[in-house]
């Protein structure tokens, strides 16, 4: 079941992610469900370490730092994921 949340919360993550930056991104599906699970590791990580991963209620800050992460990781993926592509292309 936790796998099964994580999807979700990748899939999730990454579309508002995808929403939030501008411009059209090239990335597949997949691989926008794997970098919203990257950008909420990464979110998580920065919340422990700013120490407010677990709070009274809803962990307002944790989950504003899991989109921040995933807007981060979605935007380099991409990124990167063009560039790839466009090797390819050429070297065909």
């Amino acid at each position: 079941m936790t796998w099964l949340w994580a999807i979700i919360v990748g899939l999730v993550l990454g579309l508002i992610a995808k929403a939030i930056i501008p411009g059209k991104q090239q990335i597949p599906l997949w691989l926008t469900v794997i970098f919203g699970m990257l950008g909420s590791v990464l979110g998580n990580w920065a919340a422990t370490g700013l120490g407010v991963n677990e709070t009274g209620g809803v962990d307002w800050i944790r989950h504003l730092l899991q989109l921040a992460g995933a807007v981060l990781v979605v935007a380099v993926g991409d990124r990167i994921w063009v560039s790839m592509r466009g090797r390819k292309r050429h070297a065909a």
